[in-house]
């Protein structure tokens, strides 16, 4: 979380909507009233990357609090939505250990299929290709809203009731040069940000995912979080204002 803690989430048993859980591959905050995480954050450098293979491996994440609901892989089936990865499973290819962190159900969302596998996916993999051009990206992602549109048709919630359907996914990247004194090298020339903002829906498809572009500010006005609240206020200012224009090929 070197940006920051979004929602100002604690590790309390008392925090049941804002309960923030750490695992070394990646931290979120999560939503017990939404059974899901209400952000995801992550770095990503191809330090993380390797040869481990996508273990398919879904199981409730044991550090949701005893007494909170917790999902398993069940809860997903037959419901029309993808079991969708928030930190992706191949951003942890670099062991066989963090490849399977991303598929603990922390991690896991509603997503339309036709979304998660086409615009999400094609998302996820030019942040890699960032990666792969000696860059390094901090990430933050999470839903908002109420209702998608799945394979199934609409729906406002899966697991009856325990686990809340997005209507909107979001993420913003934080891209900087391979380097050290991360936050520090976070200035208004020398980070690219990009931020997104894509409907959770079946026809999302029909726009690339670099035309769901927004500003940072965008997201934070629809969220309420604070996305990039360590950075210096002038340096933070300038780059949630911006919308991204940069290349995307």
């Amino acid at each position: 979380m070197a940006l920051g803690n979004p929602s100002g989430a604690i590790s309390s048993v008392v925090a049941m909507n804002n309960h923030l859980i750490v695992h070394p591959q990646y931290a979120f905050a999560y939503d017990n009233s939404r059974g899901q995480a209400n952000w995801v954050s992550w770095h990503l450098s191809m330090a993380w990357r390797g040869l481990a293979e996508r273990c398919d491996c879904f199981e409730p994440d044991l550090l949701i609090p005893s007494g909170y609901f917790a999902a398993w892989t069940g809860n997903y089936t037959n419901t029309g939505f993808d079991r969708g990865h928030l930190c992706p499973s191949e951003d942890r290819d670099g062991s066989d250990v963090d490849n399977a962190i991303t598929f603990r159900m922390g991690n896991i969302v509603p997503q339309a299929p036709q979304m998660n596998q086409q615009t999400w996916a094609n998302m996820e993999s030019f942040a890699r290709d960032l990666a792969a051009d000696d860059n390094e990206l901090y990430i933050i992602a999470g839903g908002y809203g109420e209702g998608g549109t799945g394979s199934q048709g609409y729906a406002t919630s899966i697991a009856g009731g325990a686990i809340a359907v997005p209507a909107r996914y979001w993420k913003v990247m934080v891209v900087i040069p391979e380097g050290t004194n991360d936050l520090q090298r976070i200035t208004t020339d020398g980070a690219r940000v990009i931020a997104v903002d894509i409907p959770n829906t079946q026809n999302a498809t029909s726009l690339e995912w670099y035309d769901y572009r927004v500003s940072v500010d965008d997201i934070e006005n629809s969220t309420g979080f604070d996305l990039l609240g360590l950075l210096p206020a002038p340096v933070q200012e300038m780059l949630e204002e911006e919308e991204d224009a940069g290349a995307v090929w």
